[in-house]
């Protein structure tokens, strides 16, 4: 079976599979294709896209990123073990630009996270985590941080943005650290201002609460902020990256911080099974990722500025009645698109359009969200760069015109 098309984490149920029925059997006994199935299949055919994100490309090009190894790492250095060669120089560039004391490689972001977060229980006396109930542990990690670190989350505001510093300052509870995910990716991979950002944290200083930052999307995050990276993680005591969301890598990720946290988490990743013999392809991916794809991640979002607004364009010229594209501006290079229809509809009329056009506008599934309403996340890479508004605006009166004729 495919795998579900959202550049998601860890293996886990993060994006269960909204648009894929039984498949029946055909007259001839075959079964039917899914929608799932026909939508991968369309967008891997299709001479235009928004993104083409390289975990759902066939091996053979996924192999083929490491055609580029030999100009970030020399590979006649001996590979690693346990953690050493390509592996070290992977933790020091990104504590280099993270501006970091050191960084720990993991292989996912969930034990990363579990980890960093126990080691400041273990300082701060508190197990209490404050975050949002939209955030990555509380929603796609099975409730991990209480059954395997004995952490207790509590939730500091339902809004669908990040916490405020009054809701921080007021909050009833107390806790030892706060999290903060930047962006918030399920509520439409939100940020706050710089100026909101830095009150929040020094909000959580006043309660003498440690911040670390799940920054899985934090390459993204400086078109928005108008910072460079080292200042926007400076503002917390640990952040995590990931290598593959952004970076198109083949996974991992990275705690940076203190060197004596990240000290002590490189032990609890031994305790949690993270120390992986050689892991030299993932470390070498990541590397070609952080020389290749993150001095074009601000081009990238101010592409997706013109897209979501000439997508928006559209969807009104082709007769829609009511729809969201939300944020109206995206804070980085994905955003949501909302519409007033059942989700396997919608899904159908994407999936049509992407086999009979050739065009791909909407590859990602559609969520049911109430009764006649769903949404989808649209992605804008490389591939996204060779549209222009005129091409988005077409694309999406396209649709409308047939999503009105369902």
């Amino acid at each position: 079976m495919i795998a579900g098309m959202t550049d998601t984490a860890d293996g886990n149920n993060e994006t269960a599979v909204r648009d894929e029925p039984r498949p029946g059997p055909e007259a001839d006994g075959e079964s039917r294709p899914t929608l799932r199935e026909r939508r991968i299949a369309a967008w891997r055919g299709a001479p235009r896209v928004l993104a083409r994100l390289g975990f759902l490309a066939p091996l053979s090009e996924r192999l083929a990123l490491l055609e580029a190894a030999g100009s970030v790492y020399d590979l006649d250095e001996t590979s690693d073990i346990y953690g050493n060669g390509v592996v070290e120089a992977l933790e020091k560039r990104v504590a280099g630009l993270l501006g970091t004391e050191d960084a720990a490689f993991f292989p996912t972001g969930t034990m990363a996270q579990q980890v960093a977060l126990r080691c400041w229980a273990g300082r701060t006396g508190d197990p209490a985590v404050a975050l949002h109930p939209l955030s990555h542990p509380e929603v796609h990690e099975r409730n991990a941080f209480s059954q395997v670190s004995g952490l207790r989350p509590v939730r500091v505001t339902s809004e669908p943005r990040l916490p405020t510093a009054e809701e921080v300052r007021d909050f009833e509870e107390p806790f030892g650290a706060l999290m903060l995910e930047l962006p918030l990716r399920d509520a439409g991979f939100v940020l706050p201002t710089w100026e909101e950002l830095t009150e929040v944290v020094d909000a959580a200083r006043e309660r003498e609460a440690v911040v670390h930052f799940d920054g899985a999307r934090l390459w993204e995050c400086t078109e928005h902020f108008g910072r460079p990276l080292e200042e926007i993680a400076g503002l917390a005591d640990s952040v995590y990256v990931s290598f593959y969301k952004s970076l198109g890598a083949y996974g991992g990720a990275a705690l940076a911080g203190p060197t004596s946290l990240t000290e002590e988490a490189r032990a609890w990743r031994h305790r949690y099974g993270g120390n992986v013999f050689q892991q030299f392809p993932t470390a070498l991916s990541a590397l070609i990722g952080l020389e290749r794809e993150l001095p074009r991640l601000p081009e990238y979002v101010r592409h997706a500025h013109v897209v979501s607004t000439a997508l928006r364009e559209g969807l009104e010229a082709g007769g829609l009645p009511w729809f969201r594209v939300h944020p109206e501006v995206p804070h980085t290079y994905d955003f949501q698109v909302w519409l007033p229809y059942d989700a396997d509809v919608v899904a159908e009329v994407a999936i049509e359009a992407a086999e009979e056009t050739g065009t791909v506008l909407f590859a990602n599934h559609w969520d049911p969200k109430g009764p006649g309403l769903s949404f989808t996340e649209v992605y804008v890479r490389s591939a996204g760069l060779e549209w222009t508004a005129d091409d988005v605006r077409a694309a999406a009166e396209e649709f409308a015109r047939r999503l009105l004729r369902t």
